[in-house]
């Protein structure tokens, strides 16, 4: 038999063995410490991952109402595939492309996507897919492991208040956007884009909800975890309430639909957008579910820019319904009186070049011009008051700086001044003869519809200035509470005569047969307003209103912007006063948001051919 020697058993080589296997013992105690207590919640939550699966609960978007709680924007029933990288067998990818219709490479593209963020929680593939989508998935379900189809919502538009530039859309969020956001995104979650939808998104979204589901080795499940006594549920959107009239969004809309342009008008009380139409516009229904290249391609290579929000990003010349300013200017600083007179002959020489006029005036006061829109009288008055006051009073009214409306886009337009003409053409370099042109509203000065909105809101509420805004409120249907925007507000030091003579001359521009909108009359109100033609060198003018009624105790002041069309006085009064008359005399509240008929449209056309050929400004 075969026996061991002493010196294998030697106490020399017991005690390297006893070292060793205290040394493996030790390293196995010291990775089971680390497993158990350093590492304890990151591996927990990948064996949690690999048997219980987090559902994300989306929340139900906020919806949104105007002013008299008609829906305007719904949420609809749309159906979302999702992937789950863990159980998706990537020989499928073709089979996945097919049913869904989209590239093999954006597949794969989503599904590393989907990798990088978590391989364990499903990510969105494809968005508002067809039934019959749904169907093959349905069919294929059990080769398609870890392809699920989740029901979401996307928004739907329920009046005829298209409202594109101002609402906004929502779409999925991009990889940037993500980066610098906070932690609640993930890579196909929807997010406000533009206008009100990106303002209030942190009301509209909502809170996500978890509900965790226990699976089998297959991925398939077997039950809910810990009998949903861990699930959180979702909190749905905050609800907006806006201080828009969809009857008279909708038909302001309907007025400009053959033209581009613009209309905004404001309760002058508080600063509410009682309208926000900019046309040509979208239809905002062709981005609530998937916007094709098509599409995009359509609207950005369209020539009229149906992008481009006319309403706050323009920057025209006001023409004439800027004269308002230069004769509050001329006022307070008694630098004229209301008996102050100018002799209009038609016209008005200074130095080398005559500036004309349409008609020939008289003798006319600071009302009468107003009110006739005489040239002459503020040619001559720019030059008594100056570059710096007429800049400074301006200034108070808002133009040169943005209004801070809350749709997030906005042109600040330009007010000249003494600093920015000797930027421009050099100190000393400048004459008087750059201020003439001023003084009717051309030349450099540029405004946008918004500012010119809440110019009117100004001069009907004697000089208290509201920061334009479209919400009214928010409310959340969890906690049944309001909570109203901030809203900056000052009051203009202007003195109550003043007042009294500028308002007059607005009020007999509308009013009397010699004021220069008598289209602009709603029946048994009185209203106040000041047409301009503003000049355009590059094709026919921009026709320009502004006003208020009713004249005593106003509750609507709006601006009609209608480019290239010609007179003030033949296009935009017109549809101010249509305007001004459906908010006065609103329609029934279960009565269809209505559009003009063909024929009002004609009898229009008819109108404004007579009030070309007499000169109407």
């Amino acid at each position: 038999m075969f026996q061991f020697s002493s010196e294998f058993g030697s106490q020399e080589r017991k005690i390297i063995i006893q070292r060793i296997l205290f040394v493996c013992f030790a390293i196995i105690v010291f990775r089971l410490f680390q497993l158990q207590y350093v590492y304890y919640e990151e591996f927990g939550k990948r064996s949690k991952e690999n048997s219980i699966r987090t559902v994300i609960q989306e929340p139900i978007r906020g919806y949104i109402y105007d002013r008299n709680n008609i829906l305007m924007v719904d949420n609809k029933p749309a159906y979302t595939v999702m992937i789950v990288p863990s159980d998706f067998d990537e020989k499928n990818i073709p089979l996945v492309s097919y049913i869904l219709n989209i590239p093999t490479e954006e597949v794969k593209k989503n599904l590393r996507k989907a990798k990088i963020y978590n391989r364990f929680i499903p990510s969105r593939l494809k968005r508002d897919i067809t039934y019959e989508q749904m169907a093959h998935i349905e069919e294929y379900g059990k080769k398609l492991r870890g392809i699920e189809v989740e029901a979401e919502t996307k928004r739907t538009y329920v009046t005829n208040a298209k409202m594109s530039h101002a609402l906004g859309y929502v779409k999925e969020i991009s990889k940037r956007q993500i980066e610098n956001s906070e932690e609640y995104y993930r890579p196909g979650d929807l997010i406000g884009n533009n206008g009100i939808e990106s303002k209030y998104e942190k009301y509209l979204r909502g809170i996500k909800g978890f509900e965790y589901i226990s699976q089998n080795s297959k991925g398939q499940r077997v039950g809910t975890f810990n009998n949903g006594n861990s699930d959180i549920l979702p909190i749905d959107g905050a609800d907006l309430y806006l201080s828009i009239d969809a009857n008279v969004q909708a038909l302001a809309e309907s007025l400009l639909s053959d033209y581009r342009g613009a209309v905004v008008a404001i309760d002058p009380r508080n600063g509410g957008v009682i309208a926000f139409a900019s046309k040509p516009d979208y239809d905002l229904t062709e981005f609530s579910g998937i916007t094709t290249n098509e599409i995009w391609n359509s609207l950005l290579k369209n020539p009229t820019k149906p992008l481009f929000n006319r309403a706050s990003l323009t920057r025209y010349p006001p023409g004439s319904t800027y004269k308002m300013v230069l004769a509050i200017a001329a006022l307070e600083n008694n630098i004229i009186d209301e008996n102050w007179r100018v002799q209009c002959r038609g016209g008005f020489q200074f130095g080398n070049k005559y500036f004309k006029d349409l008609h020939i005036h008289g003798s006319t006061n600071v009302v009468e011009a107003i009110q006739k829109s005489c040239n002459v009288f503020f040619y001559q008055l720019m030059l008594k008051v100056g570059l710096d006051k007429w800049s400074q009073y301006g200034k108070e009214f808002g133009f040169g700086e943005v209004a801070g409306i809350d749709i997030l886009e906005e042109n600040s337009g330009l007010l000249p001044t003494t600093n920015y003409y000797n930027k421009t053409y050099g100190v000393g370099k400048w004459t008087q003869g750059y201020l003439i042109s001023l003084g009717i509203g051309q030349g450099e000065l540029g405004v946008t519809p918004i500012q010119m909105a809440n110019y009117a809101a100004m001069l009907a509420n004697k000089g208290k200035y509201f920061q334009p805004h479209i919400l009214d409120y928010t409310f959340d249907r969890n906690t049944k509470k309001k909570e109203l925007p901030e809203i900056s507000q000052r009051q203009t030091k202007i003195s109550e005569k003043t007042w009294q003579l500028v308002r007059e001359g607005m009020r007999r521009v509308v009013m009397e047969t010699s004021g220069t909108a008598s289209a602009a009359r709603v029946k048994k109100i009185v209203v106040a307003g000041k047409t301009g033609t503003a000049q355009n060198p590059h094709g026919q003018d921009h026709a320009w209103f502004v006003g208020f009624a009713p004249y005593d105790n106003p509750t609507i002041a709006i601006c009609v912007l209608v480019e290239n069309v010609g007179y003030g006085g033949a296009f935009a009064a017109p549809i101010a006063g249509k305007c001004i008359d459906r908010y006065l005399h609103p329609l029934p509240i279960n009565k269809t948001i209505e559009t003009l008929s063909v024929t009002e449209n004609k009898n229009d056309s008819s109108k404004v051919a007579v009030q070309q050929k007499s000169g109407i400004n």
